[in-house]
């Protein structure tokens, strides 16, 4: 059977000193002490702002940057982002409640998702936050609740594209979907937003995420923008915002390269005047999340036991699935794939051997890391799940089996 190789400090993007992993400049057996227990989730304020400057260093300076909650809604590491970026993006009454307490300019928070409540409309118009309408109920009801508070909601339309984002992670436009209007429904809908008394700002198209093919993104991106402005011709208003989405990805697996920036800045470079000039009023933003966040975090849970069955060399750990569901395998892998796993306090040991690394759950889905090599660990060691920013915590089953949740710490 194939064993995956050991990840070396480098690749990480965090230090290792004295063979153990700093997390914040911060040894992890140290982080671990002053957090007080394990399993936790450690996030990197250095590694977290030096993405947005990179981003920033390679798209266009017209261009808005903004980070998509949904991704990692911890509210320190949200209001840490709401410092570097231009706007939050997010998908639920708590999550507009997160991104409130940063300070965020109200009309710089906008919210996404089908299926919003009444209550979760009703707030997002009584705080000024841009609501991305779905649906023909959601623009009725909009129009409802705004007349009934006697405020102007600040309203776009979120457009489900005729196309999709080729070889992303997760499809989240084309064809038939639960996010936002159909292209083709789009005019009907700015025809009844005007009838409704509705001032629809612009539009939200999101055609995929995770991808790590600049070429995709890049004729995503160019597809968007046509449809944007076919869009704008049957609107009654100018289109004062453009969120052309995402999509950027990062490797979680053997194989897989980095996503290259310069080409997509280049071609933004080359696309933008051409919004500028058709839609003079048009903010033009992008909405990344796992791209920000999720290379800059750690998952650090402690081996209680070791044994062999069969031959096979068991880690058990305090944490798995029920923390970390993505890391597990069970959250949209097709084909199970490790993560980068590492101990995190005997990085660059040559003593190592083929190991599978599993939870405390009663279930064989709980499983970290399988047939991995690593350094030879035993009780009190502790392993480091990488790429653990995104999609983390707030993704996975935590009240399952009633175990306790973990601590979240920014560094």
């Amino acid at each position: 059977m194939s064993v995956t190789k050991p990840i070396h400090a480098a690749q990480t993007g965090f230090p290792v000193a004295d063979g153990c992993l700093q997390v914040g400049g911060i040894p992890v057996t140290r982080l671990a002490q002053r957090v007080g227990s394990t399993p936790f989730y450690a996030y990197d304020r250095r590694l977290l702002s030096e993405r947005v400057a990179q981003v920033r260093t390679h798209m266009p300076a017209a261009l808005e940057l903004h980070y998509s909650v949904k991704a990692n809604p911890m509210p320190a590491l949200v209001q840490h982002l709401a410092g570097l970026v231009d706007g939050l993006d997010v998908a639920s009454g708590g999550e507009l409640k997160v991104a409130l307490d940063t300070g965020m300019v109200p009309g710089r928070i906008s919210f996404a998702g089908p299926g919003k409540s009444e209550a979760e409309l009703r707030q997002a118009i009584a705080a000024g936050a841009c609501i991305h309408a779905e649906s023909e109920r959601e623009l009725r009801t909009v129009a409802r609740l705004g007349a009934d508070l006697g405020i102007a909601p600040q309203l776009v339309l979120r457009i489900n594209p005729d196309f999709e984002l080729k070889g992303s992670g997760m499809r989240m436009g084309g064809g038939a979907k639960q996010f936002g209007i159909d292209a083709e429904e789009a005019p009907r809908m700015l025809a009844l937003a005007a009838t409704l008394g509705l001032d629809v700002q612009g539009f939200h198209i999101f055609s995929g995420s995770q991808s790590l093919k600049a070429d995709a993104i890049i004729e995503a991106q160019a597809q968007t923008v046509e449809l944007a402005l076919r869009l704008a011709e049957a609107s009654s208003n100018p289109v004062r915002m453009l969120n052309i989405g995402g999509g950027f990805g990062i490797p979680y697996f053997p194989g897989e390269a980095r996503l290259d920036l310069a080409p997509i800045g280049a071609a933004l470079d080359l696309l933008l005047p051409r919004v500028q000039s058709a839609l003079p009023q048009a903010k033009v933003s992008i909405e990344l999340g796992r791209y920000l966040v999720g290379e800059a975090g750690v998952y650090v849970a402690r081996v209680v036991d070791r044994k062999v069955s069969r031959g096979q060399v068991f880690l058990v750990t305090d944490g798995g699935l029920h923390h970390h569901l993505a890391a597990s395998g069970n959250f949209g892998q097709v084909i199970r794939k490790n993560y980068p796993v590492a101990i995190g306090n005997r990085m660059g040991s040559g003593d190592t051997e083929a190991v599978s690394v599993v939870g405390p759950l009663c279930t064989p889905l709980d499983v970290l890391a399988d047939r991995m090599e690593l350094p030879r660990a035993d009780v009190g060691d502790l392993v480091v799940v990488f790429q653990s920013g995104a999609y983390g915590l707030s993704a996975s089953p935590t009240a399952f089996l009633g175990h306790a949740t973990p601590s979240e710490v920014l560094v």
